[in-house]
Order: C-alpha cells, then sequence, then structure tokens
C-alpha cells in the first residue's frame, strides 16, 4: 500500500524526468493533492464499496450481532456531515453506510416542486443525487486530510520530530469517509430497458447496491401508502436481470442487488401472470387471485376467465382495470417473492411492513430461509410508523397475554404523555432501543435503515429556531438553541467557510503561486474566534 513517503518519492521522480520545465511544481504539494482525491471516478467508488458490502454480509453470515446500518440523505452535505459524526464519535465508518431514499427525491429533489413518492420526479435526480454524495463525501476526505497536512507542517516548522511523525502516521492510516450507498430506484422508472439504463447511470456515479421494488412503474406507491399495485413473478425478475446487467457491463461483478416486496400490503396486480404448465411461477402468481366460479352461460363480455382445476372462474376487476388478491395472502406472496428474487439474481431482500415487529417479520424470515438458508433483508425502521405507539401497544398486549393487570391503561391512547413515565411505556422504550439488534438476530435483518430522518430533524430544528429566533429570544435563539451547541459539541462545520472548502482553497492557491498567494485564512478571519 502507498505511504505518504511513496507519494512524494513517486511524483519527485516524474518531476526529475521531466527537468527544469516542471521545477516549480513541489512532489510533496502534488502528492498531498493525489491523497485528497483517492478515488477518480465513480465506478472505482463502486468497485471499492461494493467489497466492503460483500464482507460484511460474509461478516453478519458468521455472527449476526455484526448488523449494518444507515440514515437517508437527500443533499450531499446531510451524508457529509453523518460520515464526519460518526467518524468523530467512532473513529470509523465500518458497517455505516449512506441510504438515498426515492421518497426524499421525490419531495425535495424535483424540479416539479415537492411530490409523492410515486415515481414522478426526474429519474436522473436519482443518480445526480448519488454523485453529490460522493462528491461531498470526497471532499470530506480532502478536508481532513488537508488538517492533517497543516500540523505536518506546523509540527515540522517547530522541529517536533515525534510530532511530526504521529501526524505522518495518522495520513497515512487514513479512513475515507466513502461508504457504500443503498440506492432506491423505485419500481425501475418503466420498462426492464428504463431500468437498465438508470441503473447504468446510478453505478457509474457510485452505486454499488441498488434497490428495486416489485410494483408496476407507472402505478408506484410509497411502500406506507394505500392503492399499491404489484408485478407478475416475470416482468420483476427481468428488471433484476436488467440491473445485474448493469454491473457486469460496468466492471462491478460484486454490486449489490436488494429485491423490495411491496406484497404485503398491495391487494392488487394490474397483470394476470402468463403461466405454461399447473404450478409455474405464473400459477402461482395468478392462484392469489380473489376469484368467482361461474357457469359458461354466465360469461359477459371482456370477462377475463381462467381454468382453475377444471372449473371456470373470474378474477374480480375493480372500475380501474385493476385485479384483487384474497385477503389474508400477503405474507405468503412475500414469502414467493423473496425466495424466486433471491435463486433469480437478488442478493437481499426487503419487505415492506406497516409495523416493526420482530415476530412478524421473523416469521416470514424463516419461511424463506427453509429454501434460502443464509437468505438476509434489508428493513426500513421507518418514520411513517409510530414507533412509541406500536412499542406500547405490543407491550400491552404481552402483559394481557401473560395476565397481567392492564387496567391502568387505555390501549387506544398509550400515545399519552400521562404514561410516559409507567413501566409499560419504559419496557416499549428498551424494546425500541434493542430493536435492530433483536430483530438482526431474530430476523435475518443484516441491514438496517431509517428512510427520511433528516427531513424530520430539518423540520424540527427549523420549528424550534423559528419559534424563538422571530419570539422573544431573538438572537439569542440562535446562538443558545445553535452555535453555542455546535462550539461545545465540537461540530466542524461552526467553521462554516472551513466546511465550504476555503482551506483547501489556501492550500491550492500556495501550491500554484507560492508566495504570491492571497490567502483568506489569515488573522482577520472569523472562524478563528471559534479557536
Amino acid at each position: 500500500m502507498s505511504t505518504y513517503t511513496t507519494e512524494i518519492d513517486n511524483v519527485a521522480n516524474l518531476c526529475q524526468q521531466q527537468g527544469e520545465a516542471w521545477s516549480a511544481i513541489n512532489p510533496e504539494s502534488v502528492a498531498r493533492m493525489k491523497l485528497q482525491n483517492q478515488f477518480k471516478t465513480g465506478l472505482d467508488i463502486a468497485r471499492y464499496t461494493a467489497g466492503i458490502m460483500r464482507r460484511d454480509m460474509e461478516n453478519y453470515d458468521n455472527d449476526s450481532s455484526k448488523y449494518t446500518q444507515s440514515l437517508g440523505c437527500w443533499h450531499g452535505f446531510i451524508g457529509q456531515q453523518k460520515m464526519i459524526s460518526i467518524k468523530k464519535h467512532f473513529e470509523n465508518t465500518d458497517r455505516r453506510y449512506l441510504y438515498l431514499s426515492g421518497w426524499m427525491v421525490a419531495a425535495l429533489r424535483s424540479d416539479f416542486g415537492p411530490l409523492p413518492d410515486q415515481s414522478m420526479h426526474e429519474k436522473t435526480s436519482v443518480s445526480g443525487l448519488i454523485e453529490e454524495l460522493y462528491t461531498f463525501l470526497r471532499q470530506a476526505d480532502a478536508r481532513e486530510l488537508g488538517g492533517f497536512f497543516r500540523e505536518l507542517d506546523a509540527a515540522r516548522k517547530s522541529g517536533d520530530e515525534v510530532e511530526a511523525a504521529r501526524v505522518q502516521a495518522k495520513i497515512d492510516g487514513h479512513v475515507t469517509h466513502v461508504v457504500p450507498i443503498i440506492a432506491d430506484i423505485d419500481a425501475g422508472f418503466g420498462n426492464a430497458e428504463a431500468t437498465y439504463l438508470l441503473a447504468k447511470q446510478m453505478i457509474e456515479a457510485g452505486a454499488c447496491c441498488i434497490q428495486l421494488e416489485n410494483q408496476v412503474s407507472d402505478e408506484k406507491q410509497c411502500g406506507h401508502q394505500d392503492g399499491k399495485v404489484t408485478v407478475p413473478h416475470s416482468d420483476f425478475l427481468a428488471k433484476i436481470n436488467a440491473v445485474r446487467y448493469a454491473f457486469l457491463e460496468l466492471g462491478v461483478d460484486d454490486g449489490v442487488i436488494v429485491a423490495r416486496t411491496d406484497s404485503l400490503g398491495a391487494g392488487l396486480t394490474k397483470q394476470i401472470a402468463v403461466t405454461n404448465e399447473p404450478g409455474d411461477l405464473g400459477d402461482q402468481y395468478n392462484a392469489f387471485l380473489d376469484v368467482e366460479e361461474v357457469d359458461a352461460a354466465d360469461i359477459q363480455n371482456g370477462d377475463v376467465i381462467l381454468n382453475r382445476d377444471g372449473k371456470l372462474v373470474r378474477p374480480k376487476r375493480l372500475a380501474s382495470n385493476l385485479f384483487q388478491f384474497k385477503q389474508g395472502t400477503g405474507e405468503a406472496r412475500c414469502i414467493l417473492d423473496c425466495i424466486t428474487s433471491l435463486q433469480n439474481g437478488a442478493d437481499l431482500l426487503w419487505i415492506e411492513t406497516e409495523k416493526p415487529h420482530v415476530a412478524q417479520i421473523g416469521g416470514m424470515v424463516n419461511e424463506i430461509r427453509k429454501v434460502i438458508p443464509n437468505a438476509k433483508l434489508v428493513y426500513n425502521n421507518s418514520p411513517s410508523f409510530n414507533w412509541t405507539l406500536n412499542f406500547r401497544q405490543q407491550v400491552f398486549d404481552a402483559m394481557v397475554e401473560a395476565g397481567e393487570d392492564v387496567s391502568a391503561y387505555n390501549r387506544d391512547n398509550l400515545m399519552s404523555v400521562d404514561y410516559d413515565d409507567t413501566e409499560l411505556s419504559k419496557t416499549a422504550d428498551e424494546k425500541i432501543r434493542t430493536f435492530q439488534a433483536d430483530a438482526a438476530r431474530e430476523a435475518g435483518i443484516f441491514h438496517h435503515l431509517i428512510t427520511l430522518p433528516t427531513y424530520h430533524t430539518a423540520a424540527l430544528s427549523t420549528d424550534n429556531l423559528a419559534k424563538e429566533y422571530f419570539g422573544d429570544k431573538g438572537m439569542l435563539g440562535y446562538v443558545e438553541g445553535v452555535q453555542r451547541k455546535e462550539i461545545r459539541q465540537g461540530i466542524a462545520c461552526v467553521k462554516h467557510q472551513n466546511m465550504a472548502g476555503s482551506d483547501m482553497g489556501d492550500d491550492h492557491k500556495e501550491y500554484f503561486a507560492g508566495d504570491a498567494a492571497l490567502k483568506a485564512a489569515g488573522e482577520d478571519n472569523t472562524m478563528n474566534q471559534f479557536g
């Protein structure tokens, strides 16, 4: 592995070969710039991060406590700050990724303005966000290394060789902010060819992992909305193939595909599957349809008729021209979707549920693992769930089942602040705290993510600031609620000019112009007030 010293030596040799014409080039400055730009292309990033995910998946198979986590992003700065914070608090980025939420792209990134999560936004905004996220993560690397270089220069200037050696070791052992992104391609934004083309753009931007769902592309709904419509397995598997072809064409041979099923909450289908023989995959899909037996004489113009075990049946068709599934078949359909996807090229599963319930998820995973023993899930720890109410109700129901006295509680009103200090609520909070570890151990969840965290944190913090700044507190509302906390918690962006790259710009000015450089980081720079 190349070190700081070897990089300098390599550039020095190159400059020596060029002779006097390159005499103004400082090899150490070039080495610094190269180290600050470790990843030259998005494909470099995709190949690097795919390796990380594959190793993490293998480690999880051996030890379920080694699950991974991420938070959703809608802007490069948000992703950058997450990884800076993770490195600050945990010193490394192990098993911590970023999630690119299609919901947040629709709500926050569309030229049409805020949109619901229905794939109506510009499809290229997805790959554009991936590129933006990695631009900011690469800048976080450059900024951190730039700080190390300044520490090294200061140690040399003071003649402290021990400190210089310590800083150089930090440079050689630098941990990149670049981590895997699980990127949401929704239902593929069209047919299999459209899915392939968009997947290529996403991979070229740096995505090593693409999440694809089994809804109808032009009827796509948010996973937690009503009216979801699924496609027959053959349609979905063609899109999985399209994504794999895109990975292989671009040389990301170990790219990761997450197959998401929305069947648990999807009671509708737009198509009746093609079936060639009893029991094939199309026939299994059609077996879930809600049908009614008919006589040949009762068949009406326009009816769709199936032959089921020698009987004529008519699938129930809605005014929207959609067909409905039988009630109570969602879990069975999810299990079939998952097994089929893993048998046909997917690497990980995503089961969209209506509540966070370890037993519910684990029950489906146990059935899947009877066929695919190492089946693993990506799971949405969604803000669409009322976590407080769900877990208080789960604890309440467990107490009832155990014969405990629940007369002090109203199950329908457990969200009330009146219950916050009760034993029931404390037990529920502990179950929320351990949910990820419990689900990783008992329900096969390899990766836990929160889709929309910063959508909500931005709204909450803005509401608090607006209330105080425009109210009686005035400027104290900002100072007390924001800046003072930034300073005392060591939040890097309190020096916002530094975060935006001013120090890196100064470094480059000095490289390019030497003593003639006009730099911004002088005594009068107000960032110096923050130490």
